[in-house]
């Protein structure tokens, strides 16, 4: 298959809002797609490399200077080559080995061809072709019913793979794939609440757990064999040897666990993510421990429990790992569940997880059974830039640098701005309109991608907290930050400083 039939489809389905129109385009991009071809083409589709992170960045991509070729000529068996050699390459000079093998790609491919794979190496497609559209148009492509493919999809972990069996396996091959110990699934995910007692409202009965500022962790074990995945299914088995030992000290023989992980501070206190986050992606330090917090399971010894109801999975866990369970109460009284989140806050958690005692575990689904409740933190930054959209926002501005005052001068000149992230998330159609009107008149310079503003605007932010970050001066970037309203009450004189925005930083 040509990457251009690729690249002609996703210019669909970011040119539609209607889900029925994407999911019948990549419908008929599937039905062409050779079997070979189905995992690279299902990675591209979700910006998600079947080879995982690949080594290069936004920086290593955009300086590259190459003359794109005038026509097509790449099939997807040369892009999927490539992205092995980007994995295969480390050691001693493996930057400039990188930057060859995207050089030789990037001067095969034609324009439209090179932002495609660049989006797609960095996770920023912004198709709208999420993994659900894609599972909906697996199974149209292949005449599969839609939950069959998504729960083979859900229980496999790999859609990918997933696809493969559907479009050219048979309806029996599909239902086949099932839970397996030591092949990690996609985890459940939450909605969101505002408040325990609404969340109450929608769940009725349920437990009400702590909601920990840590890593999602899956567990496998098989006799001595035992295995820990991230909320991506990344093996860090190797990364948490305490964790390995926790599991291997309980009285099964196998067994899947869900769960989160935290480094703990000296006073028992949680110490922010990006610690905890750190033992994931460098050598094991025994000077920073992480603990277990488990609080559902999948599997125990040779007994598949996920389509049994939440109440079944806690007692066997409390049986399996009660040392380890995560903090909780079932209840269906308001109160008692708007008391366990005063005491998650105050112990320097998040928040707390809803989860109605009846439901059975959708991997990969986010629903109304599970709701988290956390506080919602807004600050009022300024707008430093924006950046030109891509598929369905070509032509609007969109992607916005934020930045906070500096009052003291502590990264720069006294009383100026200091960027702490970026967002496009929130942005409806209307502002996006609005900000394309509006900055050019107050454009300082610019880029072949961004708009550079004077200090203007400001808009406010939502955020779940910052986290330490070497990307940005002021040492933090915002997490999840999203768009509320634009203040045109307040002037950048108004907006929040890096130092109460530093003040988030814990520990």
């Amino acid at each position: 298959m040509m990457i251009a039939d690729v690249v002609a489809a996703t210019d669909t389905v970011a040119a539609t809002s209607s889900r029925l129109a994407k999911i019948d385009a990549l419908a008929q991009l599937l039905s062409r797609a050779d079997a070979v071809d189905i995992p690279v083409l299902v990675g591209l589709l979700l910006a998600s490399p079947r080879q995982g992170r690949l080594g290069v960045g936004w920086r290593g991509l955009t300086s590259l200077e190459v003359s794109h070729a005038d026509t097509s000529a790449i099939v997807l068996a040369e892009v999927d080559a490539a992205f092995d050699a980007l994995v295969a390459t480390t050691g001693s000079g493996s930057a400039a080995a990188r930057t060859g093998v995207l050089t030789a790609l990037a001067l095969r491919a034609t324009v439209a061809e090179w932002d495609f794979l660049t989006r797609a190496m960095l996770g920023e497609l912004r198709t709208g072709a999420l993994a659900g559209v894609l599972v909906d148009a697996i199974a149209k492509a292949s005449d599969r019913p839609v939950a069959a493919v998504r729960r083979a999809a859900m229980l496999s972990g790999d859609l990918g793979e997933t696809a493969v069996v559907a479009l050219t396996g048979t309806e029996e091959e599909l239902d086949a794939i099932g839970l397996a110990v030591g092949r990690p699934v996609l985890p459940m995910l939450a909605g969101t609440a505002a408040t325990p007692t609404a969340a109450l409202e929608t769940t009725g009965r349920a437990s009400v757990e702590y909601k920990l500022d840590g890593a999602r962790i899956q567990v496998h074990r098989h006799g001595d064999e035992v295995g820990v995945y991230t909320r991506s299914l990344a093996d860090i088995t190797h990364r948490v040897p305490e964790i390995v030992e926790i599991v291997r000290g309980l009285p099964v023989r196998d067994v899947i666990l869900d769960g989160e992980t935290l480094a703990l501070d000296e006073d028992g206190g949680p110490r922010p993510f990006q610690e905890t986050m750190s033992r994931f992606g460098a050598d094991v330090s025994r000077d920073l421990a992480l603990r277990p917090w488990f609080f559902d399971i999948l599997h125990v010894d040779g007994r598949d429990l996920i389509d049994d109801p939440l109440s079944v999975r806690l007692a066997e866990l409390e049986r399996v790992a009660d040392e380890w369970r995560m903090p909780g109460v079932v209840t269906d009284d308001a109160e008692a569940a708007e008391q366990l989140s005063r005491e998650a806050l105050a112990a320097g958690h998040e928040g707390v997880l809803v989860k109605g005692i009846d439901s059975t575990y959708t991997a990969g689904r986010r629903g109304k059974s599970w709701i988290k409740v956390k506080p919602v933190l807004t600050y009022d930054l300024v707008v430093l830039a924006a950046e030109w959209g891509s598929g369905r926002r070509q032509g609007w501005l969109s992607n916005l640098h934020l930045g906070a005052r500096d009052p003291d001068g502590e990264f720069g000149e006294r009383g100026g701005l200091v960027m702490v992230g970026k967002t496009f998330k929130g942005l409806t159609d209307d502002l996006l309109r609005w900000q394309t009107e509006q900055f050019p008149a107050f454009e300082s310079r610019r880029t072949q991608s961004t708009v550079f503003l004077e200090p203007r605007f400001v808009v406010e932010i939502a955020i779940d907290g910052v986290q330490k970050s070497p990307r940005y001066p002021g040492g933090l970037a915002l997490r999840f930050a999203r768009v509320k309203a634009y203040r045109e009450d307040k002037t950048p004189a108004d907006a929040d400083t890096i130092q109460t925005l530093r003040a988030l930083l814990r520990g």
